[in-house]
């Protein structure tokens, strides 16, 4: 028995490393299969939530349904995954099938820039999940039946097992239609209470304690007479980041020193947005932080420095737009300033996290700056405090040339730091 579960183990190993290798091989392309070009407005990521939240409001022990269609998965799929990695979907759907494209871009390397997979889910009985019918990397057909293997024990041997379990318990019925997929399902007491045990334990890194303690140090040391500046805070700790990371672990240590100085600069608004672990082990006195004497910016900087770091770019990037539009809506008016901010802190984070090598090379760099102008350009001169009225008539939308050409603007300031060369 023990020896067939070894060559059962052993024989699973081998195919994993096999499709592994495959896909690698014959998916990765210098050329997208879809175009990787997404943009989201305001009204898509509005829509893409709503979606994702359907079933929010449901009771236990009531069965309910939702229905969406072609378009509704198409919004919530990409806004989803590009919350984890900047990434398209196409799905299409037909009698009993799923058909989904992915165009993933991939950190810089030697292979190609970009991942193409497509795959196939059908079913020809409601109340039977949906199975892997066919998988494509590049222009390989791999035989769905070893793709399904793999990927079915990639998911009962790893954590992604629970959320699967959380994702398909309650399910009754999934109908695909050529217009729309309805899914039945039926939560119990119990199974809300699983999911919500389950997604709200605590993920605390232990080392992150070593940044608190150092933030508390330098908050304790500060002259209250004069402002806290948040190169203050990203100096020391990168000074600290790059004694105690080696090439391997220097992206993990700048994750840790920015989640630690958001948690400082940001309180929760930030976990609450990306649901990170709560790290507040260390309260140290609080003072405002600021980045050319306004607290937003260094809000605006780290919130987006964090976003990216614990997901991605192209989300900060639409959250922050986000942020200024809702404020041009009875908010605090559409800021060019905090966009600006929003942009550094965006490629602050990519550059903390794209590859050890980038990782190792920021930690250097912050490890000698003067101060702040050294990673944030000055905004001051930009418009800001428009109501939506006032973007309308100035702007029209995010998408427009004036708009966009404000935007390259802000980029080319940021590029002309040389941290960001």
């Amino acid at each position: 028995m023990l020896k067939t579960l070894i060559s059962g183990v052993i024989i699973v190993l081998c195919l994993s490393l096999l499709l592994g290798v495959l896909i690698l091989f014959f998916g990765i392309s210098d050329q997208p299969d879809i175009s990787n070009s997404l943009q989201l407005t305001h009204e898509d990521i509005t829509r893409a939530k709503r979606i994702l939240h359907e079933g929010v409001t449901t009771k236990p022990d009531e069965i309910n349904t939702i229905e969406l269609t072609q378009a509704d998965l198409n919004l919530a799929a990409n806004y989803l995954l590009n919350r984890y990695i900047t990434s398209t979907v196409n799905i299409e759907l037909k009698p009993n099938v799923l058909r989904f494209k992915v165009t993933t871009t991939l950190p810089k390397n030697s292979l190609g820039h970009y991942l193409n997979i497509s795959f196939r889910l059908g079913n020809d009985q409601e109340n039977v999940l949906p199975s892997l019918t066919k998988f494509k990397a590049g222009k390989l057909l791999l035989p769905a039946k070893l793709a399904a293997l793999v990927v079915d024990n990639i998911i009962r041997y790893t954590s992604l097992n629970n959320y699967f379990i959380l994702a398909t318990r309650p399910i009754q019925t999934i109908k695909i239609d050529p217009d729309k997929i309805s899914i039945r399902y039926y939560s119990t007491i119990e199974t809300l209470a699983q999911a919500k045990k389950f997604l709200a334990r605590n993920n605390n890194n232990p080392d992150i304690d070593i940044y608190q303690a150092k933030i508390a140090d330098i908050v304790k040391q500060h002259d209250p007479n004069w402002r806290l500046s948040l190169a203050e805070l990203l100096k020391p700790l990168f000074q600290l980041a790059l004694q105690r990371s080696t090439i391997d672990t220097a992206i993990n240590e700048n994750k840790l020193v920015i989640m630690a100085i958001n948690n400082y600069v940001n309180t929760n608004d930030t976990q609450k947005l990306l649901a990170l672990p709560n790290i507040n082990a260390t309260k140290p006195e609080k003072y405002p932080t600021f980045l050319y004497k306004r607290i937003d910016l260094a809000q605006h900087f780290i919130a987006s420095a964090t976003i990216t770091a614990s997901v991605n770019g192209q989300v900060a990037t639409i959250i922050g737009e986000e942020k200024e539009l809702s404020d041009s809506n009875g908010g605090s008016g559409f800021s060019f300033i905090d966009l600006t901010a929003d942009k550094a802190g965006t490629r602050f984070g990519e550059l903390a996290t794209a590859t050890p090598e980038s990782a190792r090379r920021l930690q250097q760099a912050m490890a000698n700056i003067k101060d702040y102008t050294d990673f944030m350009p000055n905004p001051n001169d930009l418009p800001e405090h428009m109501n939506d009225a006032e973007f309308k008539e100035r702007y029209q939308s995010v998408n427009s040339e004036n708009y966009q050409k404000l935007s390259k603007e802000i980029d080319e300031r940021i590029t002309s730091i040389p941290l960001y060369h």
